[in-house]
C-alpha cells in the first residue's frame, strides 16, 4: 500500500488503533467484516494483536473477561448489523457485571444514511440502555478522540461498557494527521479512586470497634479496585468474619480463620453490624431482605445509585473499596480496646454453623454413586485447584453446586458471568484469561447446555494454543429450568423444552484438536483432570452427572415458588 505518512495522511482505522494503543489495549477480539478491516490494518501497525473468533458474542465476552483479569479495559471489534447484534449479550453481561470494555461496531457509510445499506441498523439506539456511553463517530478526525472519550466513560462511577459505531466512509477516509486529535496516553482521564466521606469513615470504624457480632461481605468491587490487601488488613485487624461473592472470592484463602462461606445466611440473620462492600441488594441478596432487620447495615459502593437501593441502610459510603477499607482500618487502630478479641465466641459460633453445613453434604461430596453426584464432581475440582488456578464457572445448576464448594486460593482467580446470569461465558473467559495470564492454569466448569452456546470457539483455543482444563458436567438437561418446571407443573411436564441429547463432548474436543476424556466413575475424575493438565492442550473432560440431583440454590430460587 502507498506510504501515506509521506503525505501526512492517516485513516480512521489507524486513528482508532492509535487510541487503543494509548489506552494500553494489547489485543482486540473480533469477527471480521468489511466495515471494520481498516482497524485491523491500524492494529498491525500499532502492535495490537487481532484475535479472530467464530461468534461475536464470544468477542464481547472475551473483552469483558480480559478487563476482569487485567484491570485494563477490554476491546471487541465487530461488523455492522448482525455483527453488532450478536455482541449485544456480551455487552449486557459486562454492564451488569460492572466490567469496563469498549465494543466498536461498523456502520454503513454516511453517504448511504437511511438508504438501506448493507447491515444498517440503529446500533446506538439499541446499545444506549446497556452501556455507559454509546455514540457514532461523526468525522474521521474525531475517531481517536471518541475512542478515548468512550474509554473515559467506562470509568464513570462503577465501571462498565461503552459502544462506538463508526460508519465505513469515516473509518476508511484519510485526513491530515495534524487535523486529528489523538489524546496522549495517561492524559485524557483522571483517577476515579475516591476515598469516601471522612466522617463516614470514622463512623464505620466506630461501629466496627464496638460491634459484638460484625460480618462483612466482600463483593466484586474489592477485586475491581484491587483492594484485596486492604480488605485482608481490615478483617484481621478488627477480627471480622468475611464472606465473599463474585470476583471477591479468593480475597482470603481457604483455611484463613476469617474466611467463611457456608454460614452466610446464619451470620446475616444474627449479626449486629453488617458491612456490604461492592455488591448491590439484588436477587443474590434477596433484595436486602436476608439481612437482619435489627442489624446496623453499612453499604460501600463505587456507584451512588446502588447505595441504599432496595433496602434502607444506616450508613452509605461511595468510593473505592480498597481506599475506604484501608482508611477504616487506620481510623480504628489504637482504639480497639480488646473488643476485637472478644469476638472469638462469635467466630466460633459461625465456624460451628459452617461445620454443620459441611457435614450435611459430606455424604454427597464423597459419594461413589454413578451417575456421578454433582457435589462429588465439584469437590474433586476444588481439590484439583492450585494457587495458580483461575476457576471459571459457566452454567446453571452445576455451577450453583460449585459455588458452595469450590474455593479459589488466590484473589482474582474466580470468574463467573455475574448478575446477568449469562450462559456461554466460559470459552471466551478462558480465551481472555489464558491470553492475559499465560503463566496461570485455567480450569473451567461448564454445564452441557452452557457449553453448547459458545463451544465452537474451543477451536479458537486450539488455534491459538491456549491450554486449559475444561470439565462438562453433563446431565443432558437444562436442569435449573427443569427443576422449576417440575415444581410448578408436575413430573408429567418437567421435560418440556429443557432436555438435550447425550453429547460426547470429549469426542468434540478431540475432533477439534484438543484433549478429551469421558468419565462415568467418580474415582476416575481426579486422574482424568490430571491427564488433561498434563496434555498441554485445550481439554474437555465429559463427566456424566446425576440428572436428578439439584443444587440447594436451584431449589431455593424464588421464581419457582
Amino acid at each position: 500500500m502507498p506510504d501515506d505518512n509521506s503525505q501526512n495522511l492517516i485513516s480512521g482505522g489507524h486513528l482508532v488503533a492509535k487510541a487503543l494503543k494509548a489506552e494500553g489495549v494489547e489485543v482486540i477480539y473480533t469477527l471480521c467484516g468489511g466495515h471494520i478491516i481498516d482497524i485491523y490494518d491500524g492494529c498491525v501497525d500499532e502492535g495490537i494483536e487481532v484475535v479472530d473468533v467464530r461468534h461475536e458474542q464470544v468477542a464481547a465476552h472475551a473483552a469483558d473477561g480480559y478487563a476482569r483479569i487485567t484491570g485494563k479495559p477490554g476491546c471487541a471489534v465487530v461488523t455492522a448489523g448482525p455483527g453488532t447484534t450478536d455482541a449485544v449479550t456480551g455487552v449486557a453481561n459486562a454492564f451488569r457485571a460492572e466490567s469496563p470494555m469498549l465494543l466498536i461496531g461498523g456502520q454503513g457509510a454516511h453517504t448511504q444514511h437511511k438508504m438501506g445499506s448493507l447491515q444498517d441498523l440503529p446500533h446506538v439506539d439499541m446499545m444506549t440502555p446497556i452501556t455507559k456511553f454509546a455514540a457514532t463517530v461523526p468525522d474521521t478526525a474525531r475517531a481517536a478522540d471518541m475512542v478515548s472519550m468512550a474509554f473515559r466513560e467506562c470509568y464513570h462511577g462503577a465501571p462498565g461498557p461503552s459502544f462506538l459505531e463508526i460508519p465505513r466512509d469515516v473509518l476508511d477516509a484519510k485526513v491530515p494527521a495534524e487535523k486529528a486529535r489523538v489524546p496522549a496516553a495517561g492524559h485524557y482521564r483522571a483517577s476515579t479512586r475516591s476515598a469516601g466521606d471522612p466522617e463516614a469513615i470514622e463512623k464505620l470504624a466506630d461501629l466496627l470497634v464496638h460491634a459484638e457480632k460484625p460480618a462483612i461481605l466482600l463483593g466484586s468491587q474489592v477485586w475491581t479496585t484491587r483492594g484485596t490487601e486492604s480488605a485482608i488488613d481490615l478483617v484481621r485487624a478488627l477480627n471480622v468474619p468475611a464472606y465473599m461473592n463474585g470476583a471477591g472470592r479468593g480475597t482470603l484463602p481457604p483455611g484463613d480463620p476469617h474466611h467463611f462461606q457456608l454460614s452466610r445466611r446464619y451470620a446475616f440473620s444474627n449479626a449486629d453490624v453488617i458491612v456490604i462492600v461492592g455488591t448491590p441488594f439484588d436477587f443474590r441478596m434477596g433484595y436486602g431482605k436476608r439481612l437482619s432487620p435489627d442489624a446496623t447495615v453499612v453499604q460501600i459502593d463505587l456507584d451512588y445509585r446502588t447505595v441504599g437501593k432496595n433496602r434502607d441502610i444506616d450508613l452509605g459510603i461511595v468510593g473505592d473499596a480498597g481506599l475506604i477499607l484501608k482508611s477504616v482500618t487506620e481510623a480504628a487502630s489504637g482504639r480497639l480496646n480488646g473488643g476485637a478479641s472478644k469476638r472469638k465466641e462469635w467466630l466460633d459460633e459461625l465456624r460451628a454453623a459452617e461445620q454443620t453445613a459441611i457435614e450435611k453434604r459430606l455424604p454427597s461430596l464423597k459419594s461413589d454413586t454413578s451417575p456421578i453426584h454433582p457435589y462429588r464432581l465439584v469437590s474433586e475440582i476444588n481439590d484439583f485447584l492450585t494457587e495458580d488456578s483461575i476457576y471459571i464457572g459457566d452454567g446453571g445448576d452445576i455451577v450453583t453446586f460449585s459455588g458452595q464448594v469450590v474455593q479459589p486460593k488466590s484473589p482474582g482467580h474466580w470468574m463467573d458471568p455475574g448478575p446477568l446470569g449469562t450462559l456461554g461465558v466460559g470459552v471466551p473467559f478462558v480465551l481472555a484469561a489464558k491470553q492475559a495470564r499465560p503463566d496461570k492454569e485455567v480450569v473451567a466448569l461448564f454445564g452441557d447446555g452452557a457449553f453448547s452456546l459458545t463451544g465452537w470457539d474451543f477451536e479458537t483455543l486450539v488455534r491459538y494454543n491456549l491450554p486449559f482444563v475444561g470439565i462438562v458436567g453433563n446431565n443432558s438437561s437444562m436442569n435449573q429450568i427443569r427443576y422449576g418446571q417440575k415444581a410448578k407443573y408436575g413430573e408429567a411436564r418437567e421435560r418440556v423444552g429443557n432436555t438435550l441429547g447425550d453429547v460426547h463432548y470429549d469426542k468434540f474436543a478431540q475432533m477439534l484438536g484438543g484433549y478429551g476424556e469421558e468419565v462415568r466413575d467418580p474415582a476416575d475424575i481426579g486422574p482424568a483432570l490430571r491427564r488433561a493438565r498434563e496434555s498441554g492442550k485445550p481439554s474437555l473432560i465429559n463427566v456424566w452427572v446425576d440428572p436428578d440431583a439439584y443444587a440447594p440454590g436451584t431449589m431455593n430460587q424464588t421464581m419457582y415458588k
